[in-house]
Order: structure tokens, then C-alpha cells, then sequence
């Protein structure tokens, strides 16, 4: 099941770089489209809520280790 978050985690990261990339190209027109702006918010949480649970893995891996 890690694999498939790691995997997850790594597409995430790819799909936030590009969405701020396009905002920073949609905010850089002379009529900018602010709600371009609010675009990377998803992928941005999405990244934090796997990254938490990857971070977390070597620690619940030492305490199922010490409960056996």
C-alpha cells in the first residue's frame, strides 16, 4: 500500500508543479484570471495529506516492531 501512495505522491508533486506554472503564466497577462490562482490548492492538500502519511510510516513501523 505505501508503493502505491509513494506513486501517488510523486504524480501529486507533478500535477502541483505544473498548476503553479500555469498560474504564474495566467496571473502574468495583462487581464489576469485570479481564480487561476486558486487552482494548485487541491494538489497542494492532496501532497500534504499523503506526504504526512509517508512521513509517518518509519514511525509506525518501529512501534509495531516494539509490540512484538
Amino acid at each position: 500500500m505505501s508503493k502505491v501512495i509513494r506513486q501517488f505522491h510523486r504524480w501529486v508533486a507533478l500535477a502541483f508543479t505544473v498548476t503553479v506554472l500555469a498560474t504564474v503564466v495566467a496571473l502574468a497577462r495583462e487581464e489576469p484570471l485570479v481564480w487561476v490562482s486558486y487552482t494548485p490548492l487541491l494538489p497542494l492538500a492532496l501532497l500534504f495529506f499523503s506526504g504526512a502519511y509517508l512521513y509517518t510510516l518509519p514511525y509506525l513501523a518501529k512501534r509495531r516492531a516494539a509490540r512484538v
